[in-house]
């Protein structure tokens, strides 16, 4: 039987719907991963450093991503770039390229890094909810109340979110959260740089050392784990390597998706590092040593204090979006596992169709879906109630994603897939590069895990308040 050739333009050569991606969405996504809380960190991450190491590490950070990352955009098919097999998420590259052993860690790390960003956007989500509301308070009371609160409510209020939309079923159908969610990133990190703007223009000096912050503010000790903690929250101000290939998969062809990808990069890089440097040293040259693990609240409850609610109130948009990009591919790949496991499950593979008065069009239900989807936002939002650190987890997560998923893999499976000659000197620059990034990820990942140490020392179980 004949096919009609329309049926083919609404199809991409792996038989799933015609992808409709573009530059500027895949654009969008990556910023809405990449510029997040992160941002947030980088005036306190180059307090610790300095004037001069600060904005150096920034640069080599965004190089080492840019740069990795066009390498992992080649690995999105294998063998051909315009017609080989295509890898659909991060894990599926490394097992069709690496296979064997390395494939199962790259797929813990993976997860554990994806798992752990949604609990330090849960956790920030909510400081900027608990900013909100101290800063009416603080000015309903003419400055006599201190307005102390437990961030539990807002966590389980995030979490409350993040279950609604996590019924939407795949990344292709977030777009619009991830655009909405970029506009904010970009509202709060204005924000955030133009009220650093005013504060250095009201002191009327450049705070800050070229050094960072002196030994007698802090211990010797505390300043050697505090450089190294500034390192891992640079790395995770950088982090989306781990959803470059989910996102890659939304991108339409032709031209090869590794050429979109290569130019959204190009222009999501760009874009951020300018915005890092300059909400970062702004930051910093408004408060000096005294820079605030988190940008905004650093300007107190000061006027304009409704301009900071806008900024606090964008940054929980924007978090809500960045939620769902981290955790669409830990819901697609287990959906998948089970779903191969048990094909024959009705609760597993059926869509049940439901019917709202008013509404003309149906809305599909999964039972397995709707309850792991669910179960997965509680587990984050109770972790987060029991460890709500936002810098020493932003540290750690830098540590633990940055070196294996932005360089290592990336490298390895570029080298296997061009068919890099060992000991040429394109490999040796490759491993050089690999080495270098290793060292930042070990010495990061020691001083925010010393953090978390000094910070459980003090800490009581679903007792924080702020």
């Amino acid at each position: 039987m004949d096919v009609p050739r329309t049926a083919f333009k609404c199809f991409d050569d792996d038989g799933r719907p015609k992808r409709s991606g573009t530059v500027w969405t895949a654009s969008a996504h990556i910023l809405t991963a990449v510029i997040g809380s992160g941002v947030l960190s980088l005036a306190w991450a180059i307090g610790q450093l300095g004037w001069i190491a600060g904005p150096a590490v920034m640069c080599l950070f965004s190089f080492v991503t840019y740069y990795s990352s066009t390498l992992l955009s080649d690995c999105y098919r294998t063998g051909d770039p315009v017609s080989g097999k295509r890898n659909y998420i991060y894990m599926d590259a490394v097992q069709s390229i690496l296979g064997g052993f390395r494939f199962k860690i790259c797929g813990l790390i993976q997860f554990l890094n994806l798992f752990g960003t949604t609990i330090s956007y849960t956790i920030a989500a909510s400081i900027s909810m608990m900013a909100i509301k101290r800063s009416n308070c603080f000015h309903q009371s003419g400055g006599k109340n201190p307005c102390h609160m437990s961030s539990n409510p807002y966590m389980i209020m995030f979490g409350v979110t993040e279950i609604l939309l996590s019924t939407i079923k795949d990344f292709h159908q977030i777009w619009w959260l991830s655009s909405v969610a970029a506009i904010m990133s970009f509202t709060y990190s204005a924000i955030g740089l133009a009220l650093g703007i005013i504060q250095v223009a009201a002191n009327g000096v450049f705070k800050g050392s070229l050094t960072g912050i002196s030994i007698g503010t802090v211990t010797q000790t505390q300043k050697i784990w505090r450089t190294f903690q500034a390192l891992g929250d640079i790395a995770f101000a950088y982090s989306y390597s781990v959803v470059l290939i989910e996102i890659q998969d939304t991108v339409r062809s032709p031209p090869a998706e590794s050429k979109t990808m290569k130019n959204a990069t190009r222009i999501s890089v760009a874009v951020t590092t300018t915005f890092y440097l300059l909400c970062g040293c702004m930051g910093y040259a408004a408060f000096g040593d005294a820079a605030p693990g988190n940008l905004l609240t650093g300007f107190g409850f000061y006027n304009p204090f409704w301009l900071l609610d806008v900024a606090n109130a964008a940054i929980v948009v924007h978090l809500v979006g960045a939620y769902q990009v981290f955790a669409q591919p830990i819901f697609a790949f287990i959906e998948k596992q089970a779903a191969a496991r048990f094909p024959d499950c009705d609760l597993i593979s059926k869509e049940y169709e439901i019917r709202f008065p008013g509404v003309r069009s149906t809305y599909k239900v999964n039972v397995f879906r709707a309850v792991f989807r669910s179960c997965f936002v509680v587990l984050t939002t109770v972790i987060s109630m029991l460890m709500p650190f936002f810098n020493d987890v932003v540290g750690i997560l830098g540590a633990l994603g940055f070196w294996p998923l932005t360089v290592y893999f990336p490298v390895e499976m570029y080298i296997k897939q061009r068919k890099v000659e060992r000991w040429s000197m394109k490999w040796v620059c490759l491993q050089m590069l690999s080495c270098g990034c290793l060292v930042v990820t070990v010495v990061a990942g020691v001083g925010s895990v010393a953090g978390v140490m000094l910070d459980l020392k003090v800490y009581k179980p679903f007792k924080t308040n702020y």
